[in-house]
């Protein structure tokens, strides 16, 4: 008798996985429809154009103050990786500094899904060119078409994979981009490729309990890549631009410390900052889940410091 109630059971449960396995699908499948559809709600944009036979996607903003007779800088702001545009417009309150100064913003839309941005340096041959740096840059004549766009101040920045962008944009179109900023910048394309056109003054920020893209270098829980130590990648890049071995301190505030290499080429400074304790994060901005990137800093506005920083530089004084 057990041996028949067992094999009753088996059939049972047999008959049944199908149907548990088909909804747990279901589950998984309505869940990532959800997540889909979220993610389109929240990806807004408001401009496209076409760059190597591909449709990509930018969110502009231009403030009420724009004047069609006045050469206007362009900031050009990178979401970090499985982020978009609309995000990173929310966390660093670029617009907000763009209605005070009276510059153009653009937030551009990377690629795939999650999004992202091409920084490993893989592409790039006359057969495969780097299309999100050929985006960049077509994405600049479009806008210098329909805007009075000052050509000698257009300034590049991201959070992670962005930053990492923007470093790639630094390497590759030097003539076009003044400076750059980089919070968290996940610097994967190799330093000794990098061979741009003149030294890019550039200024970054750095948390030292970063869960994603660690301080102190190497792999992290994320992602199994070979990050650099991040003083010693600031060190190398300011070595680079030809400035002083010597940094000089910045005045520190709570949490943050920072160094600048000055009497560089062309005085294209560095200017490097570290959160004591800060995650992956957009210092001064809105704060993320702490539980994936860690603590958000108050203690310095990133983004006010990185304008403060660009505002020293213009393509005409070089």
């Amino acid at each position: 008798m057990e041996m028949a109630q067992r094999a009753k059971t088996r059939y049972a449960i047999g008959k049944m996985l199908p149907r548990i396995v088909l909804i747990i699908l279901g589950l998984f499948g309505l869940t990532a429809i959800i997540l889909v559809v979220i993610f389109f709600r929240l990806n807004v944009t408001n401009g496209e154009i076409e760059s190597l036979g591909q449709k990509r996607t930018y969110l502009l903003y231009v403030p009420e103050t724009y004047k069609a007779e006045t050469p206007t800088p362009l900031v050009i702001s990178l979401h970090g990786y499985a982020e978009w545009p609309a995000h990173q417009m929310e966390i660093s309150h670029w617009n907000k500094l763009a209605d005070q100064y009276g510059f153009i913003v653009v937030y551009p839309s990377g690629t795939g899904f999650p999004l992202r941005w091409q920084t490993n340096g893989q592409a790039g041959t006359p057969d495969e060119p780097m299309t999100d740096v050929v985006f960049i840059s077509d994405l600049i004549d479009a806008l210098e078409q329909e805007y009075n766009v000052d050509k000698t101040c257009i300034y590049a920045n991201g959070l992670s994979n962005g930053g990492g962008m923007s470093y790639l944009l630094a390497c590759k179109l030097a003539d076009r981009i003044t400076a750059i900023g980089s919070v968290s910048g996940a610097y994967i394309y190799p330093l000794n490729e990098c061979s741009p056109s003149r030294p890019v003054p550039m200024i970054a920020f750095h948390g030292t309990s970063d869960p994603i893209v660690p301080y102190h270098g190497g792999p992290s829980s994320s992602f199994r890549l070979p990050f650099p130590v991040i003083p010693d990648w600031i060190q190398e890049w300011a070595s680079r631009n030809g400035c002083d071995d010597r940094p000089a301190e910045l005045p520190s505030s709570g949490e943050v410390s920072g160094i600048t290499y000055t009497h560089c080429y062309q005085n294209a400074d560095v200017a490097f900052y570290t959160i004591q304790g800060g995650g992956h994060a957009w210092p001064g901005g809105e704060a993320m889940p702490e539980i994936i990137v860690g603590h958000t800093t108050q203690d310095i506005d990133a983004t006010e410091v990185m304008w403060e920083f660009f505002m020293q530089y213009s393509m005409s004084k070089y």
